[in-house]
């Protein structure tokens, strides 16, 4: 079928909303439309090939929308199910099995190799196949997804905030409730107050953290991490020393620390901040990070962590954050900005400018 979808041509390029074709659902797939995605700056990071999608490409991985045709395997959904999306997996190896899906022994090519499971792509423009992303391609009117990627959303949960949960906000407060698993009364430290970090500062706050410290240079984001739970914020502009700030509050250091901006001065930092003993966990992608192995990390029995997607099983963690949400204690709809689908080039600048915390594009087909 054809439809229309934001294209990735070349590097940098802006998106180009164009006619594509869309093959039928295989054995295992669904065929859904659109509701609203989220924009993340994981896109941005394949659309100037930092990270090494394929061009041209039909980036977006923060999809929602409604079932429309099922494959012959798929059971679990139906036509007019509201579902939303996250992250492909193979389903076959050892992690899969087990239950952990982000360590699948598949993800880097079937996330960010532009092809589904099966080693195939299900979009193609004038006879030339097309990249897709995180199995999804959700900057898209229409999209065929696995079905291992789908989650069910409850009539309780409005359909169009539910797309940033496959990503961003379940890598912020998967960080917090998966890996770190604060103790009540404990302190935290959450560099980058963007959607990441201000999911960490929810998810901190639903365990109960004493302490909940938002680091950040943006005025705005700061005051938004005050509002969702953050007991006390510094804005690196004006705080010359954050390491000794977070200290000066915690005394010897903080329990744990998040960065969520992959930069590497915020991640030593988050680092230096803690307590001896203490875990940091690095969810944002950078580059090289230059510590002193003695001080920062073996001396001080810390651990420096790696987290992809909040250590999430989509299917099990995405239904308990929107448990939290009808109860009232994860109230991630704050922080989105609705966009039209055609804005799409303006939505990802605001995102970038940090104008919107959570640009999330709207359909409208």
């Amino acid at each position: 079928m054809q439809i229309r979808a934001a294209i990735v041509k070349n590097p940098g390029a802006p998106f180009l909303i164009e006619s594509v074709e869309l093959d039928e659902p295989r054995s295992e797939e669904m065929l859904v439309k659109i509701t609203a995605s989220g924009i993340c700056h994981t896109d941005e990071l394949a659309r100037i090939q930092a990270l090494p999608v394929p061009l041209p490409a039909v980036l977006g991985h923060e999809g929602c929308g409604i079932v429309e045709k099922l494959g012959a395997d798929v059971e679990e959904f139906k036509v007019n199910d509201k579902v939303t999306f996250s992250f492909a997996s193979c389903g076959k190896c050892v992690s899969c099995l087990s239950g952990n899906p982000t360590t699948c022994d598949l993800f880097p090519a079937i996330n960010f190799g532009g092809v589904q499971p099966d080693g195939t792509s299900r979009l193609s423009q004038d006879g030339k196949t097309l990249a897709t992303m995180f199995g999804q391609s959700s900057f898209a009117q229409y999209v065929v997804v696995n079905k291992r990627c789908a989650v069910k959303v409850p009539e309780t949960v409005p359909l169009e905030i539910t797309g940033p949960l496959g990503c961003g906000i379940q890598t912020g407060a998967g960080a917090v409730w998966n890996r770190l698993r604060p103790k009540p009364g404990s302190s935290i430290a959450v560099f980058g107050c963007g959607s990441v970090g201000l999911s960490s500062i929810m998810a901190a706050k639903v365990s109960g953290c004493g302490m909940i410290i938002g680091v950040d240079r943006t005025p705005s984001r700061l005051e938004t991490a005050l509002e969702l739970g953050a007991t006390h914020i510094i804005n690196t502009t004006n705080t010359p020393d954050a390491v000794a700030e977070i200290r000066k509050l915690t005394g010897l250091g903080a329990d744990h620390s998040i960065d969520t901006t992959g930069n590497e001065h915020c991640t030593k930092m988050s680092l230096q901040c803690t307590k001896a003993g203490s875990a940091t966990v690095v969810v944002g992608g950078g580059g090289n990070l230059t510590i002193n192995v003695e001080l920062d990390l073996m001396s001080v029995s810390k651990s420096l962590i790696g987290v992809v997607e909040g250590d999430s099983n989509p299917k099990v963690f995405i239904p308990e954050i929107m448990n939290h949400y009808i109860n009232g204690r994860f109230p991630f709809d704050k922080l989105i900005t609705y966009y039209d689908f055609d804005a799409i080039n303006k939505a990802m600048a605001d995102s970038l400018s940090g104008k919107a915390i959570k640009a999330v594009l709207k359909m409208n087909t």
